[in-house]
């Protein structure tokens, strides 16, 4: 598979439109199989369909994927991209600098996504895993206890959870040649069955879908029929987020076959709903009648329920995949706590994060116990992806007149896609007392998260200073040489975000000066740098001109296991071979020592906040939220393999001012 070894745009090739079928069109590609059910039965039935209905529906359908996904997506927003990876997250960072404001519709859209992201594999594996009763031979195994449906979904969500370690290129190549199989399956089936009634075709005509929405005898539903329509562009969102993984060239070069699969597929359930809308048999059938599967032969069914229901797995995939590069975008703009980040391959485009696979698995399982049924669940689906769609397109018109100097065309856009997407919110609107309101709920509960931590971030970095650390080398001196001092360590290491050669964070010269006088050999400042290519491992030093200060930036690969210890061991150990540190002789020993290295302690600073600091109740509540959470997310002796190692955890307290106190007086004991 040809890929770059290295950031930046991944370059087209067979191998990643391969990977890219499997990984991002799972979602988008599913949505033949309840979007029109889903408009019929909203409407009345089959026997509500007639042609001007089915002409219209088609081309509200086909119109919305052109200007929604197409358009908007794949023309526009795939050309905002920050260094390859999209997303909404992505687009925010292009835009942070034209607005304060700006913040609140990059949170509020990538909780909402996140939240889809819980609900989506939930609901389209329920979907198979109920569509497999239609098979007899299934339906005798599994009868109507929804108990084992419940059962075999959560198995399935697990194991695809489970699998995501692998990475998004192996999974792509695993499910790519089924979802190729499925789109082929798409158009063939549609082909089949448009020579029924070639008026479908008119369906391409945006003036049927007009006239479809506003006249109430055709269209039974109202403008509320958009809720049901916007099933079939739910991932698009998806599709953006998932640029980092696969590269924009390889979207570009298959979604137009993706489409065209999907319009056939359209095209010939509507010219086979037309042909049957007067058969009793079907009528009588109800809810349970879906077109998708209906429309073919006896034969075929088997097939494609089975194939349907592996590509609902798949559907998971793309929102599993958007969300890892979501929260990755969320932590480089500080909105969310570091996470342990893993690349499973050598493009660092295709990440893993352990904790967010974790909450999603935790989550998709509770929604599955919750609601237990999909037809429960399916009122929820979509609702908080117009959110999310809406809060791009208020990103995307920032980036289009401030950013690309646009802005003849950024005003026509956000009056065109901005009117489009507040018919579809309104309309989603409607299911959220039937099972929306879960959405809701998860959408707030990660925006408080983001809200919480960035207003932290602020309150912190409003007291951070970062001092010349050569002004207290002196005192570091003289600290290091004191005997009256209890000696802690011949190297005593900190852990610092700076990269700046020459300053350093207050709260590291306040714990070793200040809080705790910490006598070493040598004091050890270190940074960790992330490089795009897979297998870095350089290091640069500066020792201020000393032989005991060193601030150290370690810079690894993406590949590399940030195994910091063993790093900074041979780190000493090659300034002590310079004669930049003296040797630190160890006299007892359990190995065969090669040089003179001593032994080192990990000091991790963390920040605090005390009622007696200078703050309002609110930011106090805030900070104190954001270190439980930040306390939740792991700790950084996990991130850098410090595990084993002699790790101390030193809390400083928050410098924001102290609240006046009132000044003592001194007085004589009272006489008894």
């Amino acid at each position: 598979m040809a890929t770059k070894k290295h950031g930046g745009a991944i370059p087209f090739s067979m191998g990643m439109v391969l990977v890219t079928m499997g990984v991002v069109y799972g979602d988008i590609g599913t949505s033949p199989m309840y979007t029109l059910r889903a408009i019929m039965h909203g409407n009345g039935g089959l026997a509500t369909m007639q042609a001007d209905t089915v002409i219209g529906a088609l081309s509200l359908i086909i119109w919305t994927m052109t200007l929604i996904t197409t358009v908007k997506y794949v023309l526009v927003a795939m050309k905002a991209d920050n260094h390859g990876e999209g997303g909404i997250f992505a687009l925010y960072s292009l835009v942070r600098r034209c607005g304060g404001w700006l913040i609140i519709p990059a949170m509020v859209g990538g909780a909402a996504l996140l939240a889809d992201g819980i609900l989506t594999p939930a609901v389209t594996v329920t979907t198979a895993i109920e569509g497999l009763r239609s098979i007899d031979l299934v339906h005798h195994i599994i009868g109507d206890n929804q108990s084992i449906v419940v059962a075999i979904t959560i198995f399935i969500i697990s194991a695809l959870f489970f699998a995501q370690r692998a990475g998004t290129s192996n999974i792509g190549r695993a499910f790519g040649p089924i979802m190729c199989l499925w789109f082929g399956f798409l158009g063939f089936e549609g082909i089949l069955h448009i020579g029924a009634d070639i008026n479908v075709l008119r369906a391409f005509n945006p003036l049927r879908g007009i006239m479809f929405l506003f006249n109430g005898q055709l269209n039974n539903a109202g403008i509320m029929v958009l809720g049901n329509v916007f099933l079939c562009t739910t991932g698009a969102e998806a599709l953006y987020s998932d640029m980092g993984h696969v590269g924009k060239a390889n979207i570009y070069a298959s979604w137009p076959v993706v489409k065209a699969c999907l319009i056939l597929n359209y095209l010939g359930q509507g010219a086979w709903i037309l042909s049957m809308n007067n058969n009793p048999e079907l009528i009588a059938m109800g809810a349970e009648m879906n077109p998708f599967y209906q429309m073919l032969p006896g034969g075929m069914r088997i097939f494609a329920v089975v194939l349907s229901a592996l590509a609902a797995i798949i559907a998971s995939q793309a929102l599993i995949t958007g969300s890892f590069s979501i929260v990755s975008e969320a932590i480089s703009l500080d909105l969310m706590p570091h996470m342990k980040i893993q690349y499973p391959s050598e493009n660092k485009g295709q990440i893993y994060i352990p904790l967010v696979n974790t909450i999603l698995w935790i989550g998709c399982a509770g929604v599955v116990l919750y609601f237990r049924s999909s037809e429960h669940m399916e009122a929820a689906y979509g609702l908080a992806i117009t959110v999310t769609m809406l809060m791009t397109t208020i990103l995307l018109t920032v980036f289009l007149s401030r950013i690309r100097k646009q802005t003849p065309l950024a005003i026509p856009f956000v009056l065109f896609f901005g009117a489009i997407e507040m018919f579809f919110f309104f309309s989603s609107l409607t299911k959220f007392t039937h099972g929306g309101y879960v959405t809701v709920l998860l959408a707030l509960a990660i925006f408080l998260v983001m809200l919480i931590w960035h207003r932290g971030t602020r309150v912190e970095m409003s007291q951070r200073v970062n001092l010349p650390v050569r002004d207290y080398i002196g005192q570091l001196r003289e600290l290091s040489h004191s005997e009256d001092i209890p000696y802690m360590a011949d190297n005593l290491v900190f852990l610092t975000n700076d990269q700046d050669p020459e300053m350093l964070d207050r709260d590291i010269l306040y714990s070793i000066l200040d809080k705790r006088p910490k006598r070493a050999k040598a004091y050890w400042f270190l940074n960790v740098a992330v490089t795009d290519e897979p297998y870095t491992h350089e290091f640069w030093v500066n020792d201020y001109g000393t032989d005991f200060l060193f601030k150290v930036q370690l810079r690894l690969g993406f590949q590399v296991n940030q195994r910091v210890n063993e790093y900074l061991y041979q780190v000493v150990g090659a300034m002590v071979e310079q004669g930049r540190l003296p040797a630190q002789d160890h006299r007892f020993s359990i190995y065969e020592r090669t040089g003179h290295v001593g032994d080192f302690r990990f000091c991790l600073v963390r920040k605090v906040a005390s009622a007696s600091t200078d703050l309002t109740n609110t930011e106090l509540g805030i900070l104190q939220a954001k270190y439980f959470i930040r306390g939740v997310c792991g700790s950084p002796d996990h991130w850098y393999g410090l595990q084993n190692s002699d790790v101390i955890f030193e809390y400083v307290p928050l410098f924001v001012g102290t609240k006046r106190q009132h000044k003592l007086t001194y007085v004589e004991k009272p006489e008894e």
